[in-house]
């Protein structure tokens, strides 16, 4: 897989070499780190393993042109995740606007074996929150981020971080019919 990115990253239309020429290794030691780490937090933003894998490496692919260690960071990164994932919901809501059979999905038997019924209904309510308080929650809970850098990878305030938190446990103990 990492020889895939590196791969692809040659085949990419060639950018302006960079005033200090980086060693790739920096950066598939970089994707080895944090790959497993950033493709659970798209699957819990895109509820998808494929697509969340596709995300992340497409992230590091556009990541091999810009690559510089002393600048990039794992906010930055994650911030691209979460850009990316925000790009599949976009499609997947103008695919389901245009197709009807779209209301009669349903989860596969493997899926459904895979995944017991309380944290079904969890991943169901969390699915339907708005995109800002599931991805609040999803980075304060799954990632324990500090409000601080919930604010900086969402480009919000920590206050915006905190209010939006709080108004999204709410709407999800109303919709678990739990006190969180």
């Amino acid at each position: 897989m990492d020889g895939e990115i590196l791969r692809l990253a040659e085949r990419a239309p060639s950018a302006p070499a960079p005033p200090t020429a980086y060693s790739d290794t920096e950066l598939v030691d970089f994707y080895r780190e944090q790959r497993l780490n950033l493709v659970r937090l798209a699957v819990l933003l895109v509820g998808d393993g494929e697509t969340a894998e596709d995300i992340v490496q497409d992230v590091f692919i556009r990541l091999h042109k810009v690559w510089r260690p002393q600048v990039t960071t794992l906010a930055y990164v994650r911030t691209a995740v979460l850009n990316a994932a925000r790009s599949v919901l976009r499609r997947r809501a103008m695919m389901l606007r245009r197709t009807a059979w779209a209301a009669d999905w349903v989860d596969s038997a493997e899926s459904t074996a895979l995944v017991g019924e309380a944290r079904r209904e969890v991943l169901a309510a969390l699915g339907r929150l708005p995109r800002r308080q599931r991805e609040t929650l999803v980075l304060r809970y799954y990632l324990d981020l500090p409000d601080a850098e919930i604010a900086e990878i969402m480009r919000v305030g920590q206050s915006t971080v905190r209010s939006t938190a709080a108004r999204a446990l709410g709407r999800l103990s109303r919709e678990l019919g739990e006190t969180i």
